[in-house]
């Protein structure tokens, strides 16, 4: 699974998208809830060919609400429940910043570094991209790195979207 090559990536914020966002910040393990159908989707996508790379603005660190650690505890979690189903996300890009705190960075969406970045590791092409995400500014970090965003309705998860991603768009 590791190390595997694609041509074709669904970008996927987080907080809303995957697990349940509670309206504020996620910040222990025990607060981290995926969403119905989540694993089951990804693993027909990744079957598919399609990579898997979540894309998260997580500013509780900045704010000293939870560690970086705390959310690779996270990340982990949902990487286990996916081997456990035979596949892998391909990889997490977390942002740590917060405006208030740290001022503006390039990383935070609606910033688009954080998909940029992993469109240059993994040497993917926008147009073969989609972003899903249920927050305008989701959609502005995918069109700010040329890639299709999709918006979805908080905490509906992705159960219910088609097993081929190239129909979103």
């Amino acid at each position: 699974m590791a190390g595997r090559t694609f041509e074709k990536a669904v970008f996927l914020d987080r907080d809303g998208v995957i697990n349940h966002d509670p309206g504020d910040y996620t910040t222990t393990l025990d607060d981290f809830e995926i969403l119905p159908g989540t694993v089951e989707k990804l693993k027909i996508w990744w079957q598919s060919g399609w990579g898997l790379i979540v894309i998260t603005n997580q500013g509780g660190i900045d704010k000293g609400m939870y560690s970086a650690s705390e959310v690779r505890a996270m990340h982990q979690y949902l990487q286990g429940l996916c081997a456990a189903q035979g596949f892998a996300i391909d990889a997490f890009y977390f942002c740590p910043h917060h405006p208030e705190y740290s001022g503006k960075c390039l990383c935070r969406k609606p910033g688009s570094l954080m998909i940029e970045k992993a469109m240059h590791h993994f040497q993917l092409k926008p147009a073969n991209c989609v972003m899903l995400g249920d927050r305008e500014r989701d959609m502005d970090s995918a069109s700010g790195a040329g890639v299709r965003g999709v918006l979805l309705p908080i905490n509906r998860g992705i159960a219910a979207l088609p097993d081929d991603p190239a129909l979103l768009w």
